[in-house]
């Protein structure tokens, strides 16, 4: 399925500015894995750790969940526990 990706200011750097892009993807997995394919320089806040948006649910490491048709998905920095 076609989503719209959107992303949170931190992140917008790194895709060139976008604030959404449009991305296929059936798991979040594949969603990163391409997204990192298209914007390299996204792949340093993959690997410091990035938190998913689904629907307004928080994934921060189930990369095998199922992406809906039709969901909204924001990408965010992980946010650090102290």
């Amino acid at each position: 399925p076609v989503l719209k990706v959107g992303f949170t200011g931190a992140l917008r750097s790194s895709v060139n500015g976008h604030a959404q892009v449009d991305a296929q993807a059936s798991t979040i997995r594949e969603l990163l894995s391409g997204l990192v394919q298209r914007y390299p320089d996204l792949a340093e806040h993959v690997e410091q750790g990035i938190a998913v948006a689904l629907d307004g649910e928080i994934y921060r490491d189930d990369w095998s969940k199922s992406i809906p048709d039709g969901s909204t998905v924001f990408l965010l920095p992980r946010i650090q526990g102290g």
